[in-house]
């Protein structure tokens, strides 16, 4: 069946009569009618019983009426949509990030940025960089925010901060008076690793094994943030990088590593299509507010 045979049959399933239906489609009862009888003719079975000159549906024309319902929603919410962009009503913006840029930059820019554009509306989720990269080159997502993500030929990239990773301590450590930290150093006490599946993982146990140091650890973690929490809670020190390192209400002491681990933040989009201009804004206002959070703190 097309949807024009639908939306004639749900027509007629409304209005209980042929030249009822005929007037709300805009059509003629005859051709109604005829159109009635050519579905029943291609479905094999009749989909209305007259009584007192009023047509009700049977059995399976009120199946294939409810099963069709979600089907015209949608076509519905698609025509709003259309209006919505035909007059300039709104926008929308999807943006993915994985949890070091999500969960502080980013939603310190998205705040005062949605209330200056009222009529924008942002989907954001945290998700992990993998993820994010393939939602934004299938172009699900207008705009990924990640860390140490290598070249990619399908997205156009931007690099927000170049720097490395740090040293996060619980504030009474013994390392925690030390100007720099030592690869060497963390390893005399309880290290918190991150997942070496993960990329900042790796560069990490790349970073002991090229000082041909052993790498042991009492607990092992996916995200940065994960061993922040733990290193608060006393667990021991952990590398991290600087954003999940310098998150509001951290109770942490953070020392620079004597060994340099490159940590980018990077935003990134598809190369098939350029950002549009709300886009673009976001990604202005995201740039300030990473160079602000990255300004070292005066001595």
């Amino acid at each position: 069946m097309t949807l024009r045979q639908l939306e004639i049959l749900r027509a007629v399933i409304r209005c209980q009569t042929t030249i009822a239906a005929a007037q709300q489609l805009g059509m003629s009862q005859p051709a109604v009618s005829n159109a009635i009888r050519q579905m029943e003719s291609q479905l094999g079975f009749p989909l209305f019983e007259r009584l007192n000159n009023r047509l009700f549906p049977t059995d399976g024309a009120a199946i294939i009426y409810e099963e069709s319902e979600p089907l015209f929603a949608m076509h519905s919410a698609l025509e709003v949509r259309v209006q919505e962009l035909r007059e300039d009503k709104i926008t929308r913006l999807r943006i993915l990030s994985t949890p070091p840029l999500g969960h502080g930059v980013i939603p310190s820019v998205m705040v005062p940025f949605s209330r200056r554009h009222p009529r924008l509306q942002i989907y954001f989720d945290i998700r992990e960089l993998d993820e994010v990269v393939r939602s934004v080159e299938s172009g699900k997502t207008d705009i990924g925010f990640g860390l140490s993500l290598g070249a990619q030929p399908t997205l156009e990239m931007e690099a927000l901060f170049r720097g490395v990773m740090v040293c996060a301590l619980p504030p009474r450590h013994p390392l925690a008076g030390q100007e720099s930290v030592s690869l060497q150093a963390l390893q005399a006490d309880r290290f918190i690793a991150l997942d070496a599946h993960t990329t900042m993982g790796a560069a990490v146990r790349d970073a002991y094994q090229e000082a041909k140091l052993p790498m042991n650890f009492a607990v092992e973690v996916k995200y940065c943030n994960t061993a922040c929490i733990l290193a608060e809670a006393g667990m021991g020190a952990a590398i991290v990088d600087p954003f999940s390192a310098t998150m509001p209400r951290r109770n942490l002491s953070i020392r620079p590593l004597d060994t340099a681990i490159p940590c980018t933040a990077w935003v990134f989009w598809s190369a098939r299509r350029p950002l549009s201009e709300i886009a673009s804004r976001f990604v202005k206002e995201v740039r300030l507010a990473v160079a602000a959070a990255m300004q070292p703190a005066p001595a």
